[in-house]
């Protein structure tokens, strides 16, 4: 892999709780903990272990993470401020959320990176 583009934005997505009980165990199939967290700029968010997120998650995540990259404010899709919301697996176990920073970098299109 030969990344070449700097992004615009570094996501944060922790593990805020389940939806019954405390524990993972026959629950979350990926095992999420409270607390874990994940990170990732375009590519799919890993934890520190290097282990990624759950692919249904992401499904979930990709399209918020991309209205945060075309300049939205996630308070307009239920977001607690304009870089942050808490989401729910689509299996309806974890809550998740999702954080978004600035890194100051140009929008890939608006900034002729592909031209």
């Amino acid at each position: 892999m030969k990344k070449w583009l700097d992004e615009e934005y570094e996501f944060e997505i922790e593990v805020m709780g389940f939806l019954q009980g405390e524990q993972t165990e026959h629950y979350c199939r990926n095992g999420e903990e409270i607390g874990d967290k994940y990170t990732c700029t375009y590519g799919c968010p890993v934890n520190a272990q290097g282990c990624g997120i759950c692919s249904k998650v992401m499904m979930t995540l990709f399209p918020i993470m991309e209205a945060v990259r075309s300049g939205g404010d996630l308070e307009n899709i239920g977001g607690d401020g304009k870089y942050s919301k808490v989401v729910v697996c689509p299996d309806g176990c974890v809550m998740f959320r999702l954080t978004a920073k600035p890194l100051g970098n140009p929008n890939p299109f608006r900034g002729k990176a592909f031209d």
